[in-house]
């Protein structure tokens, strides 16, 4: 089979393998490239039986080293740090994220957790939990014994506690987060406090770049009163439409040329967070996917 063949087959899965991994569209992208390149250069490469782990190991292991590199990097960044926000607009069905992103496990909460785990954590718990590979074939890629592997994703799923059925439809999140904005936009103070819980959390991710809160807001009367703030800041400045933001609904915003894409997280029927990212590097990659947003 060739290289081009063996691209188009796995490229969606080891695009949404290497996104998990790191939290950026832009990094996952080039990991997959230079992955697909250094296989095709490989001597003997059409004798790998099973290619499609072997691949799984490349991009495993670049994504690994790309975490070690770039740790210093994550320590001093400058405010919250949030995933780059995968979008779904246009529906467009080439969109590799549509393929091997199953909403439950690609939510901007979800890949806040898996960050909570350190690097050869989150690539076992992923290839296990994720993408089914067996503890014998984890082992291969990683370099770990099997019974190594089979303890660290034990630990890994006790450190995140996620359970991916108690996570709500699209169709429930999407009816709060429009009538939550819908009650923003009205001012309908008693209704947001009835849409969101009492120690709601926002995130705000400017990375330095923009203006943005350095730390996180807690508390439903505090986030509020932000978000009250932003809106008299912005009136008549801003467009915006609901999109899919990591197959979950979302809010994209812009004013002028700056965007800020908004997810939600829902549990027990109420809103408990919401991220907000604004670094404009985080969103270099949303130009192909995104026209110009709908009042």
């Amino acid at each position: 089979m060739s290289t081009t063949s063996l691209y188009e087959m796995y490229q969606p899965l080891l695009f949404s393998l290497a996104y998990r991994m790191l939290g950026s569209v832009m990094d996952a992208e080039d990991i997959v490239q230079e992955t697909f390149i250094a296989f095709d250069r490989l001597p003997g490469q059409e004798d790998i039986e099973h290619k499609k782990a072997y691949l799984s190991k490349m991009v495993t292991n670049r994504c690994l080293d790309l975490i070690r590199s770039s740790a210093r990097q994550r320590e001093v960044y400058v405010g919250p740090w949030l995933p780059e926000p995968l979008l779904d607009v246009k529906g467009d069905p080439s969109d590799p994220s549509r393929l091997y992103l199953q909403e439950e496990t690609i939510s901007t909460a979800y890949l806040l957790l898996l960050q909570q785990l350190n690097a050869v954590e989150r690539a076992v718990f992923l290839l296990h939990e994720v993408f089914s590979y067996s503890y014998d074939e984890i082992a291969g890629m990683v370099g770990k014994s099997t019974a190594n592997c089979r303890q660290i994703c034990r630990r890994a799923k006790n450190s995140i506690h996620y359970d991916p059925a108690e996570q709500p439809s699209y169709s429930v999140v999407e009816a709060k987060v429009k009538e939550f904005v819908q009650s923003m936009m009205n001012g309908n103070v008693d209704r947001i406090l009835e849409l969101v819980s009492e120690d709601v959390a926002f995130y705000s991710d400017g990375g330095g770049k923009v203006m943005a809160a350095r730390v996180p807001v807690h508390g439903a009367a505090n986030v509020i009163q932000l978000m009250q703030n932003l809106l008299k800041m912005y009136a008549g400045k801003y467009t915006g439409s609901f999109i899919t933001v990591n197959r979950m609904p979302g809010l994209l915003l812009s004013v002028g040329e700056q965007h800020y894409v908004y997810s939600f997280a829902v549990k027990d029927d109420r809103i408990q967070a919401i991220y907000n990212v604004a670094n404009p590097d985080k969103l270099r990659h949303l130009q192909r996917s995104i026209g110009r947003p709908r009042p």
